[in-house]
């Protein structure tokens, strides 16, 4: 499945967020990572943050805002998105939608996402919730997700679940504030389980066609995870809009274009 979820360095990124929260509740305390799996450890860069793996960002529930409203993805109550595209010649549909619910993690509440992607014939492939929130500054940091794979119906794997500040995981962001072409950074940190890394490669770009529409003045970010380093992900962004268009440029053959959109309500 392709995850249409979704700056500056890591230093800045760390500088930005200042304190950590004073929380003493153990479950949402700063852990301290696991070491890198070999798979990771072995991987050539495609994508390097700078940081050699020793990343633990400290976040403050104070430098985070209510809502989420950055113009590259924003997360509007009741905003849903379809996509259509094909996954290794297999159709599929991907169905996002921002769900009015909160989760609360590390301290910070959360927007939840729903993301749920199905077969040509409506089979569910897999269901997940997102955990997005934005900071003062407008980055947009991935918390975390709830995920489960179908097979029949039935659930059969959540591998890829995690949330920030339980069993080494930690946050990371999704969408920077001032997207800048080179800018790296981690998406999320659960060494040996979720590892995505993503890097400015254009900005201001466009116009791009899609099935919903023809958009401008578009954000392109690389996509890459030391856990599967076959696989380079590009995604294509939209003021205003988010996703419109999501693509394998190396170790697979899928893309997936935006076919319609509704917005929700601040």
């Amino acid at each position: 499945m392709m995850h249409i979820p979704k700056t500056t360095s890591l230093v800045v990124l760390v500088a930005l967020l200042g304190a950590a929260c004073g929380d003493d509740d153990s479950s949402t305390s700063t852990p301290t990572p696991p070491p890198e799996t070999t798979a990771a450890a072995d991987a050539v860069p495609v994508i390097d943050p700078g940081d050699g793996g020793d990343y633990a960002p400290e976040l403050d529930p104070a430098d985070f805002v209510d809502g989420v409203d950055n113009p590259y993805m924003p997360l509007l109550p009741g905003t849903t998105w379809h996509y259509e595209g094909l996954d290794d010649g297999e159709e599929e549909v991907d169905d996002v939608v921002v769900t009015d619910e909160r989760k609360e993690i590390l301290g910070i509440s959360a927007v939840v996402v729903r993301d749920t992607v199905s077969d040509a014939d409506g089979n569910l492939i897999e269901d997940t919730y997102d955990w997005y929130a934005q900071d003062r500054e407008g980055n947009v940091w991935y918390l975390g997700e709830s995920s489960s794979d179908y097979e029949d119906g039935e659930v059969v794997s959540t591998e890829g679940s995690w949330e920030a500040g339980v069993d080494g995981a930690y946050a990371g962001i999704v969408m920077p504030a001032d997207p800048a072409v080179g800018h790296a950074y981690r998406q999320e940190y659960y060494p040996g389980e979720a590892e995505d890394l993503g890097e400015i490669v254009e900005v201001g770009a466009g116009p791009r066609t899609v099935p919903a529409g023809t958009y401008e003045n578009l954000v392109v970010t690389r996509d890459w995870n030391p856990l599967d380093p076959e696989v380079v992900e590009e995604k294509t962004y939209a003021p205003g809009i988010g996703v419109i268009h999501e693509t394998k440029v190396e170790g697979g053959d899928a893309e997936v274009e935006l076919v319609t959109t509704t917005a929700g309500q601040s």
